[in-house]
């Protein structure tokens, strides 16, 4: 499958508890944290809703 890299640019504070879960269900503990991914449609449909939070990259492999 295809695999993402994924940063934590910005902070969940002050952001409503349901993208606060979306970053801890995709895996981030603290900002500026990189993760990789595999993409489905469940993970994208995540990375949709807390975009402006992350900055993503496609892995190059």
């Amino acid at each position: 499958m295809k695999k993402l890299r994924i940063k934590q640019v910005r902070s969940g504070i002050g952001r409503p508890e349901r993208q606060k879960r979306t970053l801890s269900a995709l895996g981030f503990k603290r900002l500026n944290q990189t993760i990789e991914v595999e993409v489905s449609p469940q993970v994208a449909g995540m990375i949709e809703k807390v975009k402006h939070l992350i900055e993503i990259e496609e892995d190059k492999k």
